[in-house]
């Protein structure tokens, strides 16, 4: 089993106990990953909505799959995707093994078939002998290409920013005086009250609770919510427009912003909350009006710009160290 240290400002990796991560495992997911043929047309991998060099995002404003269909989402950030208990916006997937079989069958993304993805993979003789390493005699199947994908995005972390050496790492320098003003803004529960989602701990800081909201993001001229979000898969009439939490860890790298990709800017997301989001009926408690300068605001913005991190290594494409 590989140990995956965490950088600074993260906690330890939670890892399954029927998922450990090998260097076999984690080599084979990273190949996988890279790999277009898990798309119909070979046109279409994991990194494709997941670009290492977007910070594993794609910077667009909802994703893009086989053929230039669109989907209704924007793409998330995999970096320190390991920490989140849910995955998608909407919470779908229970693991990272679960996610990853969901893009490849996904009409609007990879639109292949499990069995064709497993089918087209084990014909490889090079694969064929990766999997051998990685999970003894056997043949190719959906769970092994799942485990394998979990078990590199695990190594997908993001820390020790201008924010972790301030606060955890004991450099009062680290961070300029603006961002300075924002960190205090961003934790005071009568100024920014952001930290009342996007958490800030003792001896870490995830930046999400891992929760489910509704901001009001999505919500149309008409007040009407355009994705129900998180209320699709709990059918829970209090949830409706729920979406997770997004960390905002390298948040300056991953725009456009919200479920939708609807805002461009940090500052467009900032005005945002300082107008309390958008009224509808499911608005969470906690969103409300801000009193916030125009100071104050820019200050929040290079707080946020603060919490860029170290990029993983030995993540992007193999061979290309």
């Amino acid at each position: 089993m590989v140990d995956i240290k965490a950088p600074l400002g993260l906690p330890p990796v939670p890892i399954p106990a029927d998922n450990p991560p090998t260097a076999e495992t984690i080599a084979l997911g990273r190949r996988l990953f890279y790999d277009a043929r898990l798309s119909k047309d070979n046109s279409v991998s994991c990194a494709s909505c997941h670009n290492p060099s977007l910070a594993f995002t794609d910077g667009r404003a909802v994703a893009r799959g086989v053929g230039g269909t669109l989907g209704v989402r924007n793409s998330p950030t995999l970096l320190n995707a390991a920490y989140s208990p849910l995955q998608f916006w909407d919470g779908r997937a229970p693991s990272l093994e679960a996610q990853s079989a969901f893009p490849i069958a996904d009409p609007a993304e990879m639109n292949q078939p499990h069995e064709v993805s497993v089918s087209k993979i084990a014909q490889d003789p090079a694969y064929a002998a990766e999997f051998a390493r990685a999970f003894g005699a056997g043949s190719v199947t959906l769970g092994k290409i799942q485990r394998s994908l979990a078990s590199f995005e695990r190594t997908l972390l993001s820390g020790n920013s201008p924010f972790d050496q301030y606060q955890y790492g004991g450099n009062k320098q680290a961070l300029t005086p603006a961002a300075v003003h924002g960190l205090a803004l961003f934790t005071d529960p009568q100024k920014g009250n952001c930290a009342v989602c996007h958490t800030i701990e003792a001896k870490y800081a995830l930046f999400t609770d891992g929760k489910f909201h509704n901001t009001g993001s999505g919500v149309n001229g008409d007040g009407t919510l355009t994705d129900l979000g998180r209320f699709g898969q709990t059918k829970l009439e209090t949830e409706k427009g729920e979406f997770k939490t997004p960390t905002l860890r390298n948040v300056a790298l991953t725009g456009p912003y919200m479920h939708d990709g609807s805002l461009k800017t940090l500052k467009d997301v900032v005005d945002f909350y300082a107008g309390g989001g958008n009224s509808n009926p499911y608005l969470d408690k906690e969103i409300k009006a801000l009193n916030l300068s125009a100071q104050d605001r820019a200050d929040l913005v290079a707080f946020l710009e603060a919490l860029t991190g170290e990029m993983p290594s030995n993540a992007g494409p193999p061979g290309k160290e």
